[in-house]
């Protein structure tokens, strides 16, 4: 029932498209990191709750653990928040491995140019948790120009950074955000 609205919310009334890997390949993957470019405004937090809605698979994402206050904590516990200590003595990868291995299923979806505003290169600490975690990504587009998100098979870093984030960055060259000037286009970095 509910994967239906969310599928009628997406599809009918915004007109949105999900290509590809449409099921996150949920029934082998029970645990991943997704990452989700371009990260250009705050509705795009909107449109992957709808999405991860009309697919029907749970995720995650970070927030610092000063965020979990009631009431704000309610909601961010209820839309997949798991909070984490950011601070610089604690080892965030290490930290998040650590959820990884504790949980039978757990998908971790992040946006990794770390801002809304434009970069040139993606952070890495999404590829070093799966390392660490030894779970694959999936790349998702949230490709505004053509309202669409194109969702990758499940890719294993090989622990060669600069061929595969020359996959990576290649699979979300061209995308447009929400806000045009701030999309990740830079395919070189």
């Amino acid at each position: 029932m509910k994967k239906n609205l969310y599928n009628f919310i997406l599809n009918s009334l915004i007109g949105w498209k999900i290509k590809g890997n449409k099921t996150l390949s949920k029934n082998i993957v029970k645990k991943s990191v997704i990452i989700t470019v371009p990260h250009t405004h705050w509705l795009d937090f909107y449109l992957g709750i709808l999405i991860r809605g009309a697919i029907g698979f749970k995720s995650s994402y970070l927030a610092k653990s000063e965020l979990f206050f009631f009431p704000i904590g309610k909601f961010l516990k209820w839309t997949g928040g798991v909070p984490v200590d950011r601070s610089s003595k604690n080892n965030l990868v290490k930290q998040i491995s650590d959820i990884f291995k504790k949980r039978n299923e757990f998908r971790l979806s992040l946006s990794p140019e770390g801002t809304r505003k434009r970069v040139d290169k993606l952070k890495t600490g999404f590829y070093y948790i799966a390392l660490e975690a030894k779970v694959p990504i999936i790349l998702m587009t949230l490709d505004y120009k053509n309202k669409q998100t194109l969702i990758s098979e499940p890719f294993y870093p090989t622990n060669n950074k600069d061929a595969d984030f020359n996959y990576i960055n290649n699979y979300f060259y061209g995308v447009v955000g929400k806000v045009k000037e701030y999309s990740f286009f830079d395919k070189n970095n």
